[in-house]
């Protein structure tokens, strides 16, 4: 008995291997079939990746379920596709566009926020539920639109650079209005804790964002000539990506947000073959990202006629206050790039399922409201990337619609 006991969790454990495996198999390859179909349908290839994540997701097929592994690759994919658009900042000069940036974020914060809790507040819901839809409509997922930004060439215009600062800002200020809504919650709000909070998240990333590149320009010389290991700079890279990633967590922000001011912070000083290999472990990762949303989607609630009006009405005060907050904060720039600010900052992706999912543990949002908003994340999600293809149309050369890799930006 003894013998076959070991042998048993040897079986187990290789079932639970391959499971792994099956599931990993059927998200990727389901992701890049649905980005090629995409892509010859003359869309982004991220809205087929995003359409993959539903079908083979719990409410189409059912192969595959989101579970923990999926979600610390979802986790590593975002954080990488950030940290490669971050490498290929070179020179990027915050100081230019960190005003409008900061306006932009903070008015795309206000009026979100404002119509969605004024939307849940007019319908009756209890306050709580209405401060947390709100939230959910503030936070801007800012790897899709830099997914989008990055195939198309267009990282070096000028609205691109506007749409990556205020979404970083953005997601500061919105981690800080969940942290305000989570307290609330549970009856308590500790006023110097979140202003600690909000000091050191601003902090953090004003300090690595304004001295995180004339450091590393000294340091990476230095330490690349000591290593005589292989890929000892592609070393240094990731170590610098999962240091500030984990700095960033304590400092009351999201990785990904560390993970970008990691690469701001190398782009100058690291060579061609760190983007190579930093490119390959994206494109490895980022579909369990993007696919890894869609798989959230549960179309079940959406039985009651009720909850499916709620669900458009949400969807469309989630693109409108958005796009008018940001184009607002960006109206000294004129019309066209106002209008591709709007746009880059309208998908909420995995921001707003977080916020919905931390609702629904609390106990303060029911299902219906959770499946609302995780529907409204994924939808606003999908509508960017075509939406972003029209705003930047003008700008798209005929060389620069079949770019895949990104440019250096200079």
């Amino acid at each position: 008995m003894n013998a076959v006991f070991p042998f048993s969790l040897i079986v187990a454990a290789g079932a639970d291997h391959a499971r792994i495996l099956l599931d990993m198999l059927i998200v990727f390859a389901s992701a890049k079939l649905l980005a090629e179909v995409a892509e010859r349908l003359k869309q982004p290839p991220v809205v087929g990746e995003l359409l993959a994540g539903i079908a083979i997701g719990p409410s189409v097929f059912g192969w595959v379920r989101p579970d923990d592994f999926l979600s610390v690759l979802a986790e590593l994919g975002v954080m990488f596709l950030l940290f490669r658009v971050g490498l290929e900042l070179k020179d990027f000069q915050l100081r230019k566009i960190g005003c409008t940036a900061t306006l932009v974020a903070a008015i795309g914060v206000v009026v979100p926020f404002l119509c969605g809790w004024g939307l849940m507040f007019t319908l009756g819901v209890p306050q709580i539920e209405a401060i947390f839809v709100g939230t959910a409509l503030v936070a801007t997922s800012v790897g899709i639109t830099a997914r989008v930004l990055a195939s198309k060439g267009l990282l070096q215009e000028r609205a691109s650079k506007i749409i990556l600062a205020a979404a970083v800002i953005d997601d500061v200020l919105g981690l800080l209005v969940l942290a305000a809504a989570s307290s609330l919650a549970k009856g308590t709000v500790n006023l110097v804790e979140l202003g600690l909070t909000a000091g050191l998240a601003v902090g953090f990333t004003v300090v690595v964002a304004q001295w995180g590149t004339k450091t590393m320009d000294r340091i990476v010389p230095h330490v690349e000539h000591r290593l005589q290991a292989a890929g000892g700079e592609f070393t240094l890279a990731i170590a610098l990506l999962f240091s500030l990633s984990l700095l960033a967590i304590h400092a009351g922000v999201a990785a990904i947000i560390g993970a970008f001011l990691a690469g701001m912070a190398l782009a100058n000083s690291v060579g061609r073959r760190v983007h190579e290999m930093t490119h390959g472990v994206t494109e490895l990762l980022v579909p369990f990202f993007l696919a890894g949303i869609g798989l959230h989607l549960d179309l079940s609630v959406f039985r009651n006629p009720l909850t499916v009006t709620l669900g458009v009405v949400i969807l469309v005060i989630a693109c409108l206050s958005k796009f008018l907050g940001c184009a607002l904060g960006a109206y000294r720039l004129g019309w066209a790039d106002s209008a591709r600010i709007g746009v880059g900052m309208i998908p909420r992706g995995e921001v707003g399922m977080v916020v919905a999912q931390i609702g629904l543990r609390l106990g303060v949002i029911p299902a219906a409201i959770y499946g609302v908003v995780v529907f409204m994340s994924i939808a606003t999600t999908i509508i960017a990337p075509p939406l972003l293809k029209l705003a930047y149309r003008d700008l798209v050369k005929p060389q620069q619609a079949e770019v895949h890799e990104l440019p250096r930006v200079g």
